[in-house]
């Protein structure tokens, strides 16, 4: 039977009047559900650097956050297209106006009530200021926001940003943290000490303990031939924190993005356990210990020598160690 060009017109025309007529009727912009159902874990906004390849930063962070149950928001505070060990990079910085312009952006449509703050490596003054705005509009919002800092300085003796980032975070950033990560060096930076022994790290964490943070991990001092962690948990002001130290298995490699990692499993695991910080040290630690055991192993299956420059972790691959990690490093507190 032949159809005329009318009718055809009409039946085209129809479903496209009948979306108008629906669309017109909805009347209310539907609920954000990480807000309207949060989770039993929590709502984060986290931000980091970014790299289209590779896993640092937020890339790191957030998927075994969202593996562990959190919903994450992500700032990336740079886009590169891979991590600046790579011979050349490219891409974008975010400099701090911009990242108040997405803060208010969140504020406009009522999305900013975050249960956690995670940020990680600033390389700028400016960035870090507008930074410590972020954490007062957040907690205006919410006050009893959590904020985990990792205060991406340097390594082993070598800063890698501004000195003058150094006084802004002892300064003004580490009195508004919940929990602080640096590793060996930053503990010293923030602090003035030099950390020698074990007891120069505990003493390190009762200093930053003084000037803010109830959660302090050191996660990584080289002591003797040794690598540790030593944590530090401070429940009450002016009361004697709970501290332990893991004694952590060297891996004959370097590898990217393990202490982004890192301190993403450290906020995960303390929520869970917020009066057992060693419990969550443990889980942290195994869960890492694994996913670079299994990066080891598969460079090594692809034919590369891993001592030969750094590796990019496997953390898709590493997803049940994220999820269930067998704990096999245990904390041992200190008496």
């Amino acid at each position: 039977m032949p159809i005329s060009l009318s009718t055809t017109t009409t039946t085209l025309r129809s479903p496209t009047r009948n979306f108008r007529s629906r669309k017109s009727r909805m009347s209310t912009t539907p609920p954000v559900l990480s807000l309207a159902l949060p989770s039993d874990t929590g709502r984060v906004l986290s931000i980091q650097s970014h790299t289209v390849q590779g896993y640092v930063g937020n890339k790191s962070a957030v998927f075994p956050l969202q593996l562990l149950g959190y919903d994450v928001d992500p700032i990336n505070s740079v886009q590169f297209s891979n991590h600046t060990g790579y011979p050349t990079f490219k891409g974008q910085v975010l400099n701090g106006e911009q990242l108040w312009e997405l803060i208010e952006g969140l504020e406009a449509n009522d999305l900013l009530f975050y249960t956690h703050l995670l940020t990680g490596y600033i390389g700028s003054v400016s960035f870090l200021n507008t930074i410590l705005e972020v954490i007062n509009k957040l907690r205006s919002v919410n006050p009893n926001l959590t904020y985990v800092c990792d205060p991406v300085m340097g390594d082993e003796g070598k800063l890698y940003v501004p000195e003058e980032l150094v006084h802004v975070y002892r300064e003004k950033v580490v009195p508004l943290a919940s929990m602080l990560t640096p590793n060996q060096f930053e503990a010293e930076k923030l602090t003035g000490l030099r950390i020698n022994s074990e007891e120069d790290g505990r003493e390190a964490c009762a200093i930053l303990h003084a000037a803010g943070p109830s959660k302090v991990v050191i996660t990584s001092i080289t002591i003797g031939g040794l690598l540790l962690l030593i944590g530090s948990h401070q429940k009450e002001k002016g009361q004697k924190p709970e501290q332990f130290k893991i004694l952590i298995n060297k891996i004959p490699a370097y590898f990217t993005g393990t202490g982004d990692l890192m301190t993403a499993l450290l906020l995960g695991w303390s929520n869970k356990y917020p009066d057992s910080l060693d419990k969550a040290a443990e889980l942290a630690v195994s869960t890492l210990q694994a996913l670079l055991r299994r990066t080891l192993d598969d460079y090594k299956r692809a034919g590369y020598d891993p001592t030969s420059s750094s590796l990019e972790i496997r953390l898709i691959q590493s997803q049940d160690e994220i999820r269930k990690p067998n704990v096999e490093l245990k904390a041992e507190r200190y008496s």
